[in-house]
């Protein structure tokens, strides 16, 4: 196998996979681990991948920044979040997610009375704290800084005893494959649980996340009741959510 094509074949599993470690290169490319270091390493100095030890990520495992996140596609989000919003009626209880479409959820509900509220983020809890009668519940465990969101196994821990009648959850990756993804282990691992400990759960997904392969998947996502978007995400990603059983809602202009 000529080296570009080597090279090639290493970018077409990331592109699919997210990650992929240099053992696993080593099996199916049958070269040398060293020829495989030096290939990533070339790789990642022409910005084609990021270079982890003992491995490789596609730079799409990298979620934007939540300000960057925030100036993207903002108008879809804040449609999606108002199609989201008329799901909610006034005295029930709601688990948000943590993210930009989940922080114009917030915003959305600013009219909506008596919510009981768990949310993981910081600036969805101002947003809706002290408002029309809501009681906020913050998840506890660990801040992340760059997010203003908690997680790992103490926000699992505080979320599995509570059960609600809604959970709206930002997805980061949406692809045609079997599986949805995120970035990180427990990103991912928290959504599990929100799917889990609500009667309808609602994944919300702007066109930025269609056609995106993250690193970590997320279980039970077979189990949510619906996807809103603000695009058709096409037969691919159409057919893969009609596999899970998952009703697809479109908020489109107008």
């Amino acid at each position: 196998m000529l080296a570009e094509e080597r090279r090639s074949r290493i970018l077409e599993v990331l592109d699919v996979r997210g990650s992929v470690s240099v053992t696993e290169l080593h099996r199916q490319l049958g070269v040398s681990r060293e020829t495989i270091r030096r290939d990533i390493t070339l790789l990642a100095h022409e910005s084609r991948l990021r270079k982890t030890h003992g491995g490789a990520l596609a730079h799409t495992s990298m979620e934007p920044s939540l300000s960057e996140r925030l100036s993207v596609n903002i108008e879809g989000k804040r449609r999606i979040a108002e199609a989201a919003a008329e799901l909610v009626p006034d005295g029930c209880s709601v688990i948000i997610d943590s993210g930009s479409t989940t922080q114009c959820l917030a915003d959305s509900l600013n009219l909506h009375r008596d919510l009981t509220i768990y949310t993981n983020d910081l600036q969805v809890a101002n947003k809706l704290y002290g408002r029309n009668g809501h009681r906020v519940f913050m998840i506890g465990g660990e801040l992340n800084e760059n997010e203003g969101s908690t997680f790992g196994a103490d926000s699992i821990a505080m979320l599995s005893n509570y059960f609600t009648d809604f959970s709206f959850l930002g997805v980061s990756a949406v692809s045609a494959h079997a599986w949805l993804t995120d970035y990180s282990r427990a990103a991912a691992e928290l959504r599990a649980t929100m799917i889990t400990q609500a009667k309808t759960s609602v994944l919300l997904a702007d066109r930025s996340k269609f056609n995106v392969t993250a690193s970590a998947r997320i279980q039970n996502a077979d189990q949510a009741s619906m996807m809103i978007t603000d695009t058709d995400p096409g037969e691919k990603i159409t057919n893969t959510l009609k596999g899970f059983g998952m009703e697809l809602r479109i908020a489109g202009p107008g």
